[in-house]
């Protein structure tokens, strides 16, 4: 379509929407609207936002008050690379919660998803190209300034409460309704759009976080999809820190054991996962600072490696380093904790990193749809289940979710409806990847959520940690394209035999 007829189409939707009567004009519909205008500006430059199309989807703020406020939210479209492109675009949900879907434009290029269907970015509410934008500087620097603090400590814990309470005296000056920040209203907001876009049909890709919304979106809208695809499943009925510890305990266990399987790493480093549990002790009973230089720091960094830090660090960035993961816990081991410590500081360090996330959008869905639903010992006994020698000192901060319980008494939002909770039953057809090393969304959840899909495929790729389709690893990454691509083409038909050939994990051995 030219882009002078493209504007048209909006904009006869949008005087549609206004009068109440476009496609039955649902409330979602009814109440929403889209207005053509520039691309959004990500943080960092996007080349492909130059030649997108581009507007604002103006949407209540919370549905129960439709005549409240308003919020606008980014949307970009990238047109096909193929002058026969298909009618069904492809919408990309972004992970978190708080990610922006217009900032991972290149990852899903990246795997040419445009290669025959439009692809549209939409900022979910909160995030960083949304109206209003629920960032938080403060929060984001808590990781730095309790670098030299043990990871797990009620000191650090209260330095989160005072970033927390700060986070949101200042967010109350954009909205007073931190709950309609929740997955139910985003999912409602991709029905907006697609109605305001005049899609009869779309298909719908979602990784890690975009997983439980789109599963969402599957449950309360299903009349508009085509298709879905889910990479890192993160199911809503079991999202929280029980769920968070039973993925610790897979993608850390899955990449001992490919240790394992391999003679060399066998040999080199024994039973390292036995290692990395005494680690976990050691340090957890005697917290130590370690001065190491950081890459893209000047000069040296005071470290404090514990043995909650041990384990966070351990599920991210060690999996998705998965190849230095036991050379790191043996360098350790030996008194070498540069390899650990210092990608553990680099990413908290990163100006880049300052302002980008949604930490309100991430605090209103952790605390309005996953702590409400579990209590403190359910974390703990999951802990439990996967790393029983740990203590509860360790175990009641689940992987990803620190100090959740006391933080979300400090943002202090509404429990959302159980229906955010429930079991998504569909026969709309799903592509379900996961990942053999993922330690942030379970390589199990993948095959839970399948079970009541009746138009599943299921596959695992191997030896790549969390969202196949971003993973650091070229082989993995293009056979995680290849399957994409082929299930959007051919659905039930989809060609998942690149999964043999990904080549196993190449362990770094450390010299004697």
């Amino acid at each position: 379509m030219k882009l002078l007829a493209w504007f048209v189409a909006f904009a006869c939707a949008v005087v549609a929407l206004s009068m109440g009567a476009f496609f039955g004009a649902t409330r979602t519909a009814a109440a929403s609207s889209f207005v053509s205008g520039p691309c959004p500006s990500p943080p960092q430059a996007i080349a492909e936002l130059k030649t997108a199309r581009c507007g604002q989807l103006i949407v209540p703020e919370n549905r129960r008050h439709p005549g409240g406020k308003t919020i606008s939210l980014s949307v970009a479209i990238i047109s096909s690379s193929s002058p026969k492109k298909k009618a069904d675009p492809i919408i990309w949900l972004a992970g978190g919660p708080g990610d922006d879907a217009v900032t991972e434009i290149s990852m899903a290029l990246a795997g040419k998803l445009n290669a025959n269907r439009d692809v549209i970015f939409m900022s979910q509410r909160g995030t960083y190209t949304a109206k209003p934008k629920l960032t938080c500087d403060a929060v984001d620097r808590w990781a730095a300034e309790t670098l030299n603090m043990p990871y797990d400590s009620p000191a650090t814990g209260r330095a989160y409460s005072v970033a927390t309470l700060k986070c949101r005296r200042n967010l109350l000056a954009k909205t007073t309704d931190l709950g309609a920040y929740n997955t139910l209203e985003s999912a409602d907001d991709l029905e907006a759009l697609r109605l305001a876009l005049r899609i009869a049909k779309w298909n719908v890709y979602g990784i890690s976080y975009g997983t439980d919304l789109a599963l969402t979106y599957m449950r309360q809208h299903p009349q508009g999809i085509r298709s879905v695809g889910i990479d890192g499943v993160f199911p809503p009925s079991l999202a929280g820190g029980a769920g968070t510890w039973k993925t610790a305990g897979e993608g850390i266990n899955a990449v001992f054991e490919a240790c394992r399987q391999q003679l060399r790493c066998r040999q080199r480093y024994g039973d390292i996962g036995a290692t990395f549990r005494r680690l976990v002790l050691q340090y957890e009973r005697s917290p130590k600072t370690v001065n190491v230089r950081v890459p893209g720091h000047s000069g040296t960094v005071n470290v404090k490696i514990s043995g909650g830090m041990l384990v966070q660090w351990a599920v991210s960035p060690g999996t998705h380093i998965a190849a230095k993961l036991p050379s790191s816990f043996d360098a350790l081991a030996h008194g070498d904790p540069a390899p650990i410590a210092s990608t553990w500081a680099a990413p908290k360090l990163d100006p880049a990193g300052i302002g980008v996330l949604s930490n309100g959008l991430f605090n209103s869905i952790s605390c309005g749809e996953w702590v409400p639903y579990e209590t403190e010992q359910s974390v703990i006994e999951a802990g439990r289940r996967a790393f029983p020698t740990f203590p509860d000192s360790i175990l009641k901060n689940a992987p990803n979710l620190p100090f959740m319980r006391e933080n979300c008494r400090d943002w202090n939002v509404p429990t959302v409806s159980p229906l955010v909770r429930a079991v998504t039953r569909s026969s709309i057809p799903t592509l379900v990847i996961s990942a053999q090393y993922d330690a942030q969304t379970a390589p199990s959840f993948g095959p839970y959520v399948a079970r009541t899909l009746t138009n599943a495929t299921v596959v695992t790729i191997p030896n790549v940690a969390h969202v196949a389709f971003g993973s650091p690893s070229t082989a993995a990454n293009a056979c995680a394209y290849e399957i994409v691509r082929s299930f959007f083409d051919r659905l039930r038909r989809a060609d998942t035999s690149c999964v043999k050939r990904v080549p196993p994990t190449k362990f770094v051995i450390n010299p004697r």
